[in-house]
């Protein structure tokens, strides 16, 4: 199989799922904040791939978060149906979806930045490299809500699907405590994932022609 392979099959994927998540959408403006994180960063991808190739870990991940957000821009985060569903079915005091998106938040930026630092910095498996991912996905996380705290300001009610609180005063620190606790995941059940699939990914560009 070919190294690029994952690579393509995955941003192909992504692709029909986005333009699934704009074909009937709940509200085009909406969809549209919800999945530019997506619309950023997928060019960003594509664009540092000569240089930097990500662990097929990394985009596989990477794929489910957009995958995550597109759904959400499809539907709102507050009216997601199997969250509704699951919402009705036990209860619940509201649609927990963007709960899974703020998890996402934490959890697959971790392992990018775990990725990033061990390949592009001195810096060893340690205490620090351990720091370090945590300060980033909880920038990450802060800089996300005061995207959402400037869309309201300037839309004001335009932006409430966005928002999604529901109703929840502590919404921003729950979407911040979820991100917390996706990267505290990442970083205790899937280090040794990475650490191998790093380990594949170093054989492979070792091999490449140059």
């Amino acid at each position: 199989m070919q190294a690029d392979t994952v690579p393509k099959a995955l941003l192909a994927g992504v692709a029909i799922v986005f333009i699934w998540s704009l074909i009937g959408c709940h509200d085009f403006f909406t969809w549209l904040l919800e999945v530019l994180p997506a619309i950023i960063a997928i060019p960003v991808l594509i664009r540092l791939y000569p240089r930097l190739r990500f662990t097929n870990l990394v985009y596989a991940l990477i794929a489910v978060h957009a995958t995550i957000l597109m759904i959400g821009g499809h539907y709102t985060y507050a009216l997601m149906p199997v969250f509704e569903w699951i919402k009705h079915a036990f209860h619940l005091d509201r649609n927990y979806y963007d709960r899974l998106g703020h998890f996402a938040q934490g959890f697959v930026p971790a392992l990018i930045a775990r990725e990033v630092l061990l390949r592009e910095t001195p810096l060893q498996r340690g205490k620090m490299l351990t720091y370090l991912v945590f300060s980033v996905c909880m920038a990450i996380s802060a800089l996300y809500e005061l995207f959402e705290f400037a869309a309201a300001k300037i839309t004001g009610s335009a932006a409430d699907a966005f928002l999604g609180a529901q109703g929840d005063v502590w919404d921003t620190q729950w979407d911040m405590t979820w991100c917390l606790i996706g990267a505290t995941c990442a970083l205790l059940f899937f280090t040794g994932i990475h650490d191998r699939a790093l380990e594949k990914l170093k054989l492979r560009i070792d091999r490449l022609p140059y």
